[in-house]
């Protein structure tokens, strides 16, 4: 069983710029987000990350973020277009059981699952849907809170990674939380 949800009324605290300067999202995300890309952001809650996706995808890419709260989708969405960056941002509102994503099979060249795997009914489901949408050699950066999931839990999700195929190979530094890169392999 997934642990609880995180509720659409934590979107705003989840906003906060404090957590910037913890998290550095654009150092974190800079390595490995290129202009022209197709990125997947399942979980974006109202966006902390998609607007920064979405300006280093540039104009000729695009961010997929697929969430299952609408209020979530709705301000992720409201910022977006205040943002100018809407006509970059694909949200798709998804169930509980499934991202969505069946129709990007090899298009993605990133995936950012920050703090999300372990509200997931199933992590193995989770990475066997993005193994099947990321293109050879894409990456996946997998992070999450050390106060939510312990480190052998961490390892459970890791191991369902590799059982879907993918292979790891970085562990950036994020305060506060355990992080592995993974890589579709060629």
């Amino acid at each position: 069983m997934a642990e609880r949800v995180c509720p659409w009324w934590m979107g705003p605290l989840l906003l906060n710029p404090l957590r910037s300067w913890r998290v550095k999202p654009d150092r974190l995300l800079s390595p490995y987000v290129r202009s022209g890309m197709t990125v997947l952001e399942p979980g974006p809650g109202m966006g902390f990350f998609t607007l920064r996706l979405a300006r280093l995808v540039g104009a000729q890419g695009r961010v997929i973020a697929v969430d299952i709260q609408p209020k979530m989708i709705d301000s992720l969405q409201r910022r977006a277009q205040k943002a100018a960056l809407d006509s970059r941002i694909e949200t798709r509102l998804v169930q509980r059981d499934s991202l969505g994503i069946g129709d990007l099979a090899g298009a993605v060249d990133f995936v950012l699952a920050f703090a999300m795997v372990h509200e997931m009914p199933s992590a193995d489901h989770f990475f066997r849907e993005t193994f099947a949408v990321m293109k050879p050699s894409a990456a996946l950066l997998l992070v999450e809170p050390k106060g939510h999931v312990k480190n052998d839990k961490f390892l459970k999700e890791l191991a369902a990674a590799t059982d879907a195929g993918l292979h790891e190979t970085d562990c950036p530094h994020i305060p506060g939380n355990h992080a592995v890169l993974l890589r579709k392999p060629i």
